[in-house]
C-alpha cells in the first residue's frame, strides 16, 4: 500500500548520509521532498503542513545540530512524527467490566465491514474470547448470507433471525435495530463475552444511513464503534471519516484493503484529522489477514526499517515449540541438518502465511522489492514436492542420492533432473553453513563466531573440533644426533631469555626503600 511513499522517503534520506553537519538549506530541501512525497501519496494537506512544520522545527534545533550523525537523527525525527499522525500509541479494545463487550461496525457500503466482522471475530477467538456475530445489515442484497459464510470460515457463530434482501429489486424488510438488540440479548443468554454487530452502509453519505446507525448505537450502547474505511478511497477518506465521526461518534478506525496497490496516504490522515486512533488493519482476503495496528511498526515499514516485532509475534503464534526445541538440540549437538528437518521447517514457515509478506517485513526490503514481487510462491510447492518424492532413508542420508535416484525423484515430483540437482547443491551449502554456525565459526565472509558456542573464542571447544593443532617447536632434522644437538641449543637459548625470578616471587630482586623516594612513614607497608 505505501510502497510509493516508502520509496520516495528512502530516496530523500539517502542524500543526508555521510554529512557531519546539516545546514538550513539541507533541512529545507529534505522537508520539501518529504512534503512532495506525502502530497503525492494523497495525505491530506492540513496534515502535511502540520507534519512538515514539526519536522523542520526539530531538524533545525540543537537535537540535530549536536548529534553525532545528523542524517540519522532526522530519520529518527520523521519516524517519531509519523507515529504521531498515525495515532501515537497502540490502542486496544476496551472490554466491558460486566456483560458482553459490544462492538459496532460502521462505514460505507463496499468498505469491507462484513468480511472484517469475521476477521475480527476469529482474531478475538484466538485471544481466548467467545464472540458472536450479529447480522444487522438487512439492506444490501445477500449481506446476511455473506456474514454466515464468513462466520463459518472463521469458526464464529452468527445470529441472523432475518434473511434480509436477496436482490436489488427487493424492498428492505425487517428492523435492523431490533435485530441488533436481540443479538446482544442472545449473546448474554448464551454467555458470549463479545458481540460484533454488522450494520448497513450506503454508496454515499446520507441522512437515512446516519439515522439508522445512530438508532442502532442508542439501542445497544456499544463499548466500541469501529469505523471501517477502505484504504484505497483516496482524498475522500477524510470527508467520509469526519461525517461518520459527527454522525455516530466512532471510537476507533479499521483500515481495510491495506494490501492494495493504491497510494493509500489518505488513510494516514484519518487519525490526525478525527483524533480517533487506528486500531486494526485488514491486509488480505483470507480471514487470517488481519492484525492489530501499531503506529510505531507501521512508521518503520513506511521508512523501510522493517517490522521484525510483528514477524516474531507471528512466529511465536504459529511455530511448533516442540519442533523448535528439537532443532535447537540438533544445532547444539552439531547433528547433520537433513531433508526431513528441511521439510518440517518449511511447513512451519507456511503456517505463518505468504513468504512475500514475511520478507517485506525485513529491514531494507524496499531495495529488493522488484525481486520479491517476481518471487513465485509456487516455487515452495515444487521444492516440497521434490523432498516428498524422496524415500525416508534418502531424506536423512542425502549422500546416497545418485543419478538414478535423482531421475526417479524428478519424475515423481514432476520437475526436471536439473532442478533436483540445484536443490541438492543448495541443500549441501545450507548443511555446511549450519555446521559452521554450530561450531561457532560463523558464516563465511563474516567476522567472528558465536560467543559461547563450541569452537568460538573462549567458548570451550571440544577436543579435536574447531581448534587448530599447536605448532611443535624444535629441530626437524632427520639425523637423531643432529636433532638432539639443535634441541639442546634451543633449550639453552630459552633459559638465557627467561627471567631469573617471578616479578612478585621470592626470586625477585630486593629493593632498598631508600632508593624508592617514598613518603615519610611509608616504609611500614613494605613489611620491614
Amino acid at each position: 500500500m505505501f510502497n510509493s511513499l516508502s520509496d520516495r522517503l528512502t530516496a530523500t534520506f539517502k542524500n543526508l548520509r555521510g554529512k557531519g553537519r546539516l545546514t538550513e538549506a539541507d533541512v529545507d530541501a529534505t522537508v520539501r521532498e518529504i512534503r512532495r512525497a506525502l502530497l503525492d501519496a494523497d495525505v491530506a494537506v492540513p496534515v502535511v503542513r502540520e507534519f512538515t512544520a514539526a519536522v523542520k522545527e526539530r531538524a533545525l534545533s540543537l537535537e540535530v545540530s549536536e548529534a553525532l550523525n545528523p542524517g540519522q537523527q532526522v530519520v529518527k525525527i520523521v519516524n517519531e512524527e509519523l507515529q504521531n499522525i498515525l495515532g501515537g500509541q497502540t490502542r486496544r479494545i476496551r472490554m466491558a467490566k460486566t456483560g458482553p463487550t459490544v462492538i459496532m461496525l460502521a462505514g460505507l457500503q463496499g468498505a469491507g465491514k462484513t468480511t472484517l466482522a469475521g476477521k475480527l471475530g476469529k482474531w478475538l477467538k484466538g485471544q481466548g474470547h467467545r464472540p458472536l456475530l450479529v447480522a444487522s445489515d438487512l439492506q444490501r442484497p445477500n449481506a446476511v448470507t455473506q456474514l454466515k459464510v464468513v462466520g463459518e470460515r472463521a469458526g464464529v457463530p452468527v445470529f441472523a433471525p432475518h434473511p434480509g434482501t436477496t436482490s436489488e429489486s427487493d424492498d428492505p424488510t425487517g428492523d435492523p435495530v431490533q435485530v441488533a438488540r436481540d443479538g446482544v440479548a442472545q449473546a448474554r443468554a448464551r454467555l458470549h463475552d463479545v458481540v460484533i454487530v454488522d450494520t448497513a452502509g450506503r454508496l454515499g453519505i446520507d441522512e437515512s444511513l446516519m439515522a439508522q446507525a445512530r438508532d442502532i448505537r442508542d439501542a445497544i450502547q456499544p463499548d466500541e464503534v469501529l469505523f471501517v474505511i477502505d484504504a484505497m478511497i483516496g482524498q475522500d477518506a477524510v470527508n467520509t471519516a469526519q461525517a461518520f465521526n459527527e454522525g455516530v461518534d466512532f471510537t476507533g478506525v479499521v483500515l481495510s484493503k491495506l494490501d492494495g496497490d493504491a497510494r493509500g496516504g489518505a488513510a494516514l490522515s484519518v487519525a490526525s484529522v478525527t483524533g480517533k486512533p487506528i486500531m486494526f488493519a485488514s491486509t488480505g482476503e483470507n480471514v487470517d489477514d488481519f492484525e492489530q495496528f501499531h503506529p510505531d511498526r507501521m512508521a518503520s515499514r513506511i521508512l523501510d526499517m522493517g517490522d521484525v516485532l510483528t514477524l516474531i509475534e507471528q512466529a511465536e503464534k504459529q511455530w511448533d515449540k516442540a519442533e523448535a526445541e528439537k532443532m535447537a538440540r540438533k544445532f547444539t549437538d552439531q547433528e547433520d541438518f537433513t531433508f526431513e528437518d528441511f521439510l518440517n521447517q518449511m511447513q512451519q514457515l507456511r503456517k505463518m502465511g505468504s513468504m512475500k509478506k514475511m520478507l517485506m517485513m525485513m529491514p531494507g526490503a524496499a531495495g529488493m522489492r522488484e525481486q520479491l514481487e517476481n518471487f513465485d510462491e509456487r516455487e515452495i510447492d515444487r521444492v516440497e514436492a521434490i523432498v516428498r518424492s524422496m524415500t525416508p532413508h534418502e531424506r536423512v542420508a542425502p549422500k546416497i542420492i545418485n543419478g538414478s535416484r535423482r531421475a526417479r525423484i524428478a519424475k515423481g515430483s514432476g520437475v526436471t533432473v536439473s532442478e533436483v540437482n540445484q536443490l541438492m547443491e543448495r541443500f549441501a551449502q545450507a548443511q555446511k553453513m549450519m555446521k559452521r554456525l554450530a561450531q561457532g565459526k560463523g558464516v563465511p565472509g563474516m567476522p567472528g563466531g558465536i560467543p559461547g558456542m563450541p569452537g568460538a573464542a573462549g567458548g570451550g571447544a571440544k577436543k579435536g573440533k574447531g581448534k587448530a593443532p599447536a605448532k611443535k617447536s624444535g629441530s626437524r632434522s632427520g639425523n637423531p644426533a643432529k636433532r638432539a644437538q639443535e634441541n639442546a641449543a634451543l633449550e639453552q637459548q630459552r633459559k638465557q631469555k627467561a627471567p631469573t625470578g617471578a616479578a612478585f616471587g621470592s626470586g625477585a630482586q630486593e629493593l632498598d626503600a631508600a632508593d624508592l623516594n617514598l613518603p615519610k612513614g611509608f616504609e611500614k607497608f613494605l613489611g620491614k
